[in-house]
């Protein structure tokens, strides 16, 4: 398969994320930021937009996991060690909902964790800024979260940490997606 499309992947990936989360809250008026999880958007019993939260979590996990096993890899060993279980773990959180109960909130921890950790590797692997203030992001969104430093739901911190992953995430695939296409002229 060509290389540019795996590069792709590491775009796609994330954008499918953040376009099914929006596309869950807006068919879920009873969303809030400073109640809920953005899991309570997967809830398959109690949520109209389940099946396509979890849809589009378990299609972006796909296509993070495809990323970081084919191209990305060659760019940043250990980050994509790490990004790769994150993808996976991804589709865990859509594979076992809020119906699993602490199941699910392993998951979503075990997901938040490697993602966090994903941005801390993929920093020190290529010195990147980027990932440096991914990390500081994510790690401080739920730090002040944790200490109630300011009162809302677990959504705003889960949005928060994703965002700033998917600034690297996305920054690497376009970078590895060009640095492909000035390598066929």
């Amino acid at each position: 398969m060509n290389e540019r499309l795996f590069a792709l992947f590491g775009v796609i990936g994330p954008l499918l994320a953040i376009i099914f989360i929006g596309f869950s809250i807006a068919l879920a008026p009873w969303f809030s930021w400073w109640r809920n999880a953005l899991s309570d958007l997967g809830h398959a019993l109690n949520s109209e937009s389940a099946a396509y939260y979890n849809f589009g979590l378990a299609l972006a996990g796909l296509f993070i996991l495809i990323y970081s096993v084919t191209i990305f890899s060659k760019h940043a060993k250990y980050t994509s060690l790490f990004l790769a279980a994150t993808g996976f773990a991804l589709q865990l959180v859509a594979v076992f909902d809020e119906v699993y109960g602490r199941l699910h909130g392993c998951v979503s921890v075990l997901f938040f964790v490697l993602l966090i950790l994903s941005c801390l590797v993929y920093a020190i692997e290529v010195r990147s800024i980027i990932g440096a203030l991914s990390f500081v992001i994510g790690l401080g969104s739920w730090l002040l979260y944790w200490e109630n430093f300011y009162e809302v739901g677990v959504a705003v911190p889960e949005i928060i940490s994703s965002l700033a992953a998917i600034s690297w995430v996305v920054l690497s695939a376009i970078k590895i997606y060009l640095a492909q296409d000035s390598r066929k002229n």
